[in-house]
């Protein structure tokens, strides 16, 4: 039996530990100006000696002269340090409550009511599907058995809406009657929207069509006979077995393309988000282009004049006077890194701007390959700051809104030596094929020899990779007769 033992010992390691000022500077870099925005009014709240200045105000921080503090002497004493911590907290609470009360407004227009009201009656919250389809379950005419049944049915569907779990299976994890639980099944698929409780995709499609009073229709035919021909688009093949014509199957087609292959979907949790532009480019009226940041969502803050009056006088103790300084010093240091955070994007804007001028006058045809590392090498920043700066923010284009990670692109070299970035060699692709014969439709191999007639050389593979993430169907699958 081996006894236990306890020994010291000393290790030395390396680790890099951000500043608290750092870390928030480098998050309001990297924060789109909708989600800076809140970051600010969080940061009004906390700290009382922070004022926003009106829209009609000119400088960022508004700078009082006072003959009893220069300039010199605020910023020496900035550097004094609070120890007391605790006391500062409570005073700080106490200071922001005198605040808020100061500066709460005391005439509450109608204007003011109106758009309070348009503003909680435009707040909507999305329906599941497990609530929409419970809705109806409540509504319906059947068993506490079969009710009970329900919820676990519609608790086991998948994002789709399909039930892929067995009935036995759910009969047994439920401890409710098999034949109860087969009624719900029965009864959920009568359910809105169409097709939902369904096993597959092509159980889906039947039941829309047999709801629809269409299940003797060559396109209910199809999707129950020949389900596999129709996923590969094979319509001589499907004309052949169902004994139809090409123009029959086509109509067919396009009747299933109508029905909803995944009706759960439409419930999924939203995950589009609203794109605020951080910056504009644009031309002026002299054919210049000029760069407009975005500071509509961006509050303009300054150093309260009431808190320095305070300081200035000297009649504060040391308490009170360190828990000024220290907020002072947290609000000229947001003030600072917002006034930074907006010169960095601009000159990265500007180098952008410089660098793909073509894509600007003419499109993305033109669009230039680009690393984060030249824009970081030009602007004189390291290439994790570039990198932060365009993180999650948008530009507005003549051609469009796009993300400024859009613009960084590795590419190719064309015989002629023009540097051609992914992002064009895609476009050209997508306009090759949508300028094909659907009957006689571009292999991938085709589309190779087209690029070299354009100076661009590019392997199969690359084309078939590209076309795979333009969402584009081989060329079997895209293969229609008209």
């Amino acid at each position: 039996m081996c006894a236990l033992e306890f020994q010291q010992s000393q290790k030395q390691t390396q680790s890099l530990v951000l500043a608290p000022q750092l870390r928030n500077s480098l998050k309001i870099l990297q924060a789109p100006a909708v989600d800076l925005r809140t970051a600010i009014l969080e940061e009004l709240q906390a700290n009382p000696l922070l004022e926003e200045l009106s829209i009609n105000s000119i400088s960022v921080e508004e700078r009082i002269s006072d003959p009893n503090l220069s300039d010199q002497e605020a910023e020496k004493e900035l550097d004094f340090n609070a120890e007391d911590y605790s006391i500062l907290e409570r005073m700080s609470e106490d200071v922001r409550e005198q605040f808020a009360q100061e500066n709460t407004p005391s005439i509450v227009t109608n204007e003011a009511v109106e758009r309070r009201e348009h503003f909680m009656n435009s707040l909507t919250v999305g329906v599941s599907l497990q609530q929409h389809l419970i809705e109806q379950a409540d509504m319906a005419d059947c068993t506490n058995s079969e009710r009970e049944a329900l919820t676990y049915l519609i608790g086991s569907l998948n994002e789709s809406g399909f039930l892929t779990e067995t009935l036995s299976n759910i009969a047994l994890t439920s401890r409710v009657a098999y034949s109860a639980v087969q009624s719900a099944a029965n009864l959920l698929r009568s359910f809105d929207p169409p097709g939902i409780g369904t096993n597959d995709m092509q159980d889906c499609l039947i039941t829309q069509l047999e709801l629809n009073g269409r299940s003797n229709s060559v396109a209910a035919r199809i999707v129950r006979d020949y389900f596999k021909l129709l996923v590969r688009r094979r319509i001589p093949e499907l004309s052949r077995k169902t004994g139809t014509t090409t123009e029959d199957i086509q109509t067919a087609i396009e009747e299933i393309a109508t029905l909803d292959p995944a009706p759960g979907k439409r419930f999924s949790a939203d995950s589009n988000t609203i794109i605020e532009p951080d910056v504009t480019v644009f031309k002026d009226d002299y054919g210049q282009w000029q760069v407009s940041l975005n500071n509509d969502y961006i509050p303009r803050l300054k150093i309260s004049g009431v808190y320095k009056e305070m300081l200035a006088k000297g009649t504060l103790s040391k308490k009170e006077k360190d828990f000024m300084l220290e907020r002072m010093r947290s609000g000229k240091f947001l003030i600072n890194s917002i006034e930074q955070r907006q010169q960095t994007i601009e000159r990265i804007t500007r180098e952008i701007l410089s660098f793909q001028a073509e894509f600007f006058e003419h499109g993305i045809a033109k669009l230039k390959p680009l690393t984060m590392n030249t824009i970081a090498q030009t602007v004189d920043v390291h290439e994790t700051t570039v990198s932060r700066a365009i993180a999650n923010k948008y530009m507005r284009s003549p051609h469009g809104v796009f993300a400024f990670k859009y613009f960084f692109t590795p590419g190719f070299t064309s015989s002629s030596g023009e540097s051609v970035s992914n992002k064009s060699i895609k476009d050209m692709i997508e306009h090759l094929i949508e300028g094909e014969i659907t009957a006689k439709p571009y292999s991938d191999q085709k589309i190779v020899d087209l690029l070299k007639q354009k100076e661009i050389k590019i392997a199969r593979r690359t084309v078939a990779k590209y076309r795979e993430e333009l969402g584009i169907l081989p060329t079997n699958l895209r293969r229609r007769y008209d």
